[in-house]
């Protein structure tokens, strides 16, 4: 039985209440879909993760929950491409955003409006839709604003750049501009992530009678640091050695601060959490919770709380500390919970997995596939590889997954370097002398597995 069917299967007799669950209709609906995406948080910066100063308790309480995934890669190293891949189902090497700024005439690289996100996806099969937070895939006037991407709601950024700024005088609702309450003239009244999740809990309010995708993009904990007052009490005294930070941003405490954004994003996923559960969504709705990418070391914050865990690299870099994040996924009844599993998925891997959950066809040409049966307690679909990629003026660094097998070079004249993941997850041991068929795989994969882009043009292309 194939997994499209199995999952149907499943639905079907959950709908008639043979797995235990009261029976509502024999045609159940779909499952409602939250994926929360945090903003440069490390793979080691939650407790699931192994992270010990900072302090997690809902989100440790939703990997108790659900399933932690240890091998799971947001979709690129830095957010723009991210997010691209995310929505898109492709991966870096054909995905239409590939970096932050682009190389040739654009700086904001839209994505087109004959692209078919996960948002217009689940558009089509009958979801309601909401994106807030940071988009970064289309500036105001173009066509890759969120509303014309299958948002039916937006509510936040759409230039990554200005989502450094905690407290805006101004934010997107929608594609029209409206002021935050308290910010007019540099003041602080309004910190944009609880507004954020004030309006993603006003959302699954009014939607709770029908299925829905909310898609929750915090810009918390990006390196930008800034931290609210009662946040900060929280961590008073817990960081005396606490050098500050100077800079194009200073910051007088930025441990203190980093913590205090960490443990706030954890209360904001408690109160999306709560909310389903007092309106008894808890078994309708499937909860993903990672990050856009590795964590940076600014002011060797990074290194204090050993953010990247016991992974190599930070924010930009293709070591597995700027490709890897920590993922959740919660769907009770569904998911196992408490269980950790370390099969390889990536971010362009949601839009399948998500179009499964909703019993619609995806698009073709893209590079996921659904990873349901994974997330369901089975195993992952064969697959060949993983790559990434990133592409700048100094060239192209491209990266290549194969099973336990990862290849990566810093640029295309570069030697290939091979490293055993399951063996070596640090990345300190270059065993590619030893594995000569590895380094000629990945050769190949690096032509192949890649188109060429306009707006990214690299030598040799």
């Amino acid at each position: 039985m194939n997994h499209s069917i199995l999952f149907r299967t499943l639905l079907a007799a959950v709908g008639l209440g043979l797995l235990g669950t009261p029976a509502r209709s024999a045609t159940p609906r779909p499952p409602n879909i939250i994926f929360i995406m945090a903003d440069d948080l490390g793979y080691g910066d939650i407790g699931p993760f192994g992270q010990r100063r900072i302090r997690t308790p809902n989100i440790d309480r939703m990997a108790r929950e659900g399933t932690k995934f240890t091998n799971y890669y947001p979709g690129a190293a830095v957010c723009a491409p991210t997010r691209s891949c995310l929505m898109t189902g492709k991966h870096t090497g054909h995905t239409r955003v590939r970096n932050n700024h682009g190389m040739a005439g654009l700086s904001r690289v839209p994505l087109e409006v004959t692209e078919v996100t996960v948002a217009t996806l689940l558009k089509r099969g009958g979801y309601s839709t909401a994106g807030i937070g940071k988009w970064g895939l289309g500036e105001k006037g173009t066509l890759g604003v969120p509303n014309k991407q299958g948002f039916d709601f937006w509510y936040g950024y759409l230039n990554q750049d200005l989502a450094l700024d905690y407290y805006p005088e101004e934010i997107f609702r929608n594609e029209k501009e409206v002021a935050l309450p308290g910010n007019a003239g540099g003041a602080k009244g309004s910190y944009s992530n609880d507004r954020f999740t004030e309006e993603g809990l006003k959302f699954i309010d009014e939607h709770r009678r029908v299925p829905f995708f909310l898609y929750l993009a915090y810009t918390i904990p990006h390196a930008t640091l800034a931290a609210p007052a009662d946040s900060m009490r929280e961590y008073d005294g817990a960081f005396p050695d606490d050098p500050p930070l100077e800079g194009k941003v200073a910051v007088e405490r930025p441990r203190q601060t980093y913590a205090a954004m960490v443990t706030r994003l954890d209360r904001y996923v408690g109160q999306v959490l709560e909310r389903l559960r007092q309106h008894g969504l808890d078994q309708d709705t499937i909860v993903f919770f990672t990050s856009d990418n590795g964590p940076t070391n600014k002011g060797g914050v990074g290194e204090f709380f050993q953010s990247a865990g016991p992974l190599k690299g930070w924010k930009g870099q293709l070591w597995e500390g700027g490709i890897r994040a920590p993922m959740i996924v919660r769907w009770p009844g569904r998911v196992p919970a408490g269980r950790t599993e370390s099969q390889a998925w990536a971010g362009w891997d949601f839009l399948p997995t998500a179009a499964e959950l909703a019993q619609v066809e995806p698009p073709a040409g893209i590079d996921g596939i659904s990873v349901l049966p994974v997330l369901l307690g089975g195993t992952l679909p064969p697959r060949d590889h993983l790559y990434w990629e990133v592409p700048s003026k100094d060239g192209l660094a491209q990266a290549v997954r194969m099973g336990d097998f990862k290849a990566l070079r810093s640029k295309r004249e570069a030697p290939i370097e091979v490293y055993d993941l399951a063996r070596d997850p640090g990345e300190t041991r270059n065993i590619a002398a030893e594995k000569p068929e590895i380094v000629e795989r990945a050769r190949g994969l690096f032509r192949t597995a890649r188109t060429p882009s306009e707006h990214w043009p690299v030598a040799g292309d």
